[in-house]
């Protein structure tokens, strides 16, 4: 009896060093990818103009454009504050496509168009434009959606950067890891983002650019997106018109879509 007793001291022993010591790596990775998340985006309702173009490489001129008028909700539970994540993207160019809607809630993401009935759900993953994955106009919560490790330090151009493998929570979420680079310096700006597939290759590279003041903190206003798998195409992503604004809750919903929201 005692024989046992004392196993199970050392076991539950082995267990608390284990995590005493693996616990501040996870808190400091969760406390980084937090901060970066704050320059990536507000914690209250906002709206943006996201324009799109798509580029061969050596060409000035996009092969395609599109601009999507994108309202977010995500909100994180702060004392009496419910979490809310909802979005809606509405495309407004070309003219063929206005009227057409993203909608999201959760990681839950449905289309509609006028020539539909009702919105049918599609996946984030599936190309909007180029590069651009209907999951990538939606301004995505890394602390939420994806388990961080800190892997150590890595330069960055000028700078030292935190090397973070985020690992998503739920398969729901668009990517199943991400290799996170940020800064590690002043507030913790996102420097670049490695994207994966589920067979683990290497799928798309993102990097952020043109941090200008918004809404209280200096956040990107430009993120270029590479296709690795075919090094002549590349998407940019441009973000203008970001402001605070709290649209009415009936708004993000499918009843609201299929009557038409502003």
């Amino acid at each position: 009896m005692l024989s046992k007793v004392r196993t199970t001291l050392l076991l539950c022993l082995s267990v608390f060093s284990s995590l005493a010591y693996s616990s501040p790596v996870d808190e400091n990775a969760l406390e980084i990818i937090r901060r970066a998340d704050e320059v990536r985006s507000p914690n209250k309702p906002f709206r943006y103009t996201l324009t799109i173009n798509e580029y061969q490489a050596g060409e000035t001129q996009p092969k395609n454009k599109q601009i999507l008028d994108v309202s977010m909700r995500f909100i994180k539970p702060d004392g009496d504050t419910k979490a809310d994540a909802r979005s809606l993207a509405r495309l407004i160019y070309p003219p063929r496509d206005r009227g057409k809607v993203l909608f999201s809630d959760g990681y839950a993401l449905w289309f509609y168009t006028p020539e539909l009935r009702r919105p049918v759900p599609v996946s984030p993953q599936q190309r909007l434009i180029g590069q651009i994955a209907n999951g990538d106009v939606i301004v995505t919560n890394f602390e939420y959606a994806y388990r961080a490790a800190l892997q150590g330090d890595v330069p960055c151009g000028d700078k030292v950067c935190y090397s973070l493998m985020l690992e998503r929570k739920s398969a729901e979420a668009t990517w199943p890891k991400i290799l996170y680079y940020v800064e590690k310096e002043g507030d913790n700006r996102p420097y670049k983002a490695a994207y994966y597939s589920l067979d683990n290759q290497l799928f798309k590279e993102v990097t952020y650019h043109d941090f200008q003041p918004v809404l209280g903190k200096m956040r990107p206003t430009k993120i270029v997106v590479q296709d690795t798998r075919n090094g002549k195409r590349y998407s940019v992503m441009e973000y203008s018109d970001i402001r605070l604004e709290s649209l009415p809750e009936s708004w993000f919903t499918r009843e609201s879509i299929m009557r038409g929201v502003q």
